[in-house]
């Protein structure tokens, strides 16, 4: 019995990543076509597209997974009914149960993996991700350059007459403020632009100040100045998992993905005997098409994971869970267990 577990768990594992590794590498090719669209707003190097990249991967794999298992079991188990070997297997005397004890064991461990992939990492990547985004946003306004029309730097009017586009560091610079009392003008040689904990300081050198009112005009000149301005960026703050899940931030958003994915971590254990009825057949005397019934299976889970819960909410679990359980057994007993 262990050899032959192993022989199934072998043609399952090869089947399982042949499938797994195109999907997730389809998933990626999506996700870059996506993080492509970011460019047009926020600049990002190619380090940090690497790292938004690493942050989905979590997400990619909760998508990819369940699906290239229920796949990968189903055209193993196709795979060894059209080479005859199933037919030995039952003629031997082994039931079909014992295939499903097999699949069982690592439709469990999946979706173990899956619940603590969506439930504990999936979040706190989000939240991380989202930040980091948040905050090449802010920063992609402050991307100052030499320009006849000038930039707001927070209350300040700035022009800008020569720029380096390799670092940040501006020659030429005039600010103007006309919403304190007194109306004030700012000329600088030099100014340069820092980035400390959240708060842009324009760092202006060799300069000369002017403010003037209706009856009063004040002049000065500075070797160095400062004007700070705080990037309107508001960070998630992600304390646990628990708060996460229970506090009242976009709930109802997270009472959906609550249902959809705890049934999409549910789906390969819930589809063990569906895996068995697709997969064995008699290959002189059985078509299963197989792809399109896969196909529609996969299709009809998740539209039920996600279309039901609008009228069901948080019960969807249990009846799409159950429902399905049923209709995978019922075809397992009369396509597989009534024969072998």
């Amino acid at each position: 019995m262990g050899k032959l577990r192993q022989y199934i768990l072998s043609h399952l594992s090869i089947l399982f990543f042949s499938i797994f590794l195109p999907l997730f590498a389809i998933a990626s090719v999506i996700f870059l076509i996506k993080l492509a669209t970011y460019t047009a707003v926020i600049q990002l190097s190619l380090l940090e597209m690497g790292k938004l990249y690493l942050f989905v991967i979590p997400e990619l794999l909760f998508y990819t997974l369940p699906i290239a298992f229920v796949v990968g079991g189903a055209l193993a188990l196709y795979r060894l009914s059209n080479d005859n070997e199933m037919v030995v297997v039952f003629s031997l005397g082994i039931s079909p149960s014992f295939v499903g004890r097999v699949l069982a064991v690592p439709a469990l461990l999946l979706t173990l993996l899956l619940f603590v992939n969506f439930i504990v990492v999936i979040p706190y990547i989000k939240v991380i991700s989202g930040n980091f985004l948040e905050k090449k946003r802010a920063e992609a306004k402050f991307n100052l350059s030499a320009s006849e029309f000038g930039h707001h730097f927070g209350e300040w009017m700035l022009f800008i007459n020569k720029s380096d586009k390799d670092s940040r560091v501006f020659e030429d610079v005039v600010l103007f403020n006309k919403d304190m009392k007194d109306e004030i003008l700012i000329k600088s040689d030099k100014a340069e632009l820092i980035n400390k904990n959240g708060v842009l300081q324009l760092k202006l050198s060799d300069g000369e100040s002017y403010s003037y009112s209706d009856k009063l005009l004040k002049t000065m000149l500075f070797k160095t100045g400062y004007i700070n301005d705080r990037m309107t960026t508001d960070p998630t703050i992600y304390r646990d998992t628990l708060d996460f899940w229970t506090n009242e931030i976009e709930r109802g958003k997270k009472d959906r993905l609550l249902i959809t994915n705890t049934l999409l971590s549910l789906f390969p254990l819930l589809s063990v005997f569906l895996m068995i009825a697709l997969g064995v057949v008699h290959a002189r005397h059985q078509k299963r098409w197989i792809y399109l019934w896969l196909f529609l299976s996969i299709v009809g889970f998740y539209a039920a994971a996600i279309m039901i819960q609008k009228w069901f909410a948080f019960h969807t679990i249990w009846i799409v869970a159950l429902i399905w359980f049923i209709l995978s057994y019922s075809f397992y007993k009369r396509l597989v267990g009534s024969r072998f």
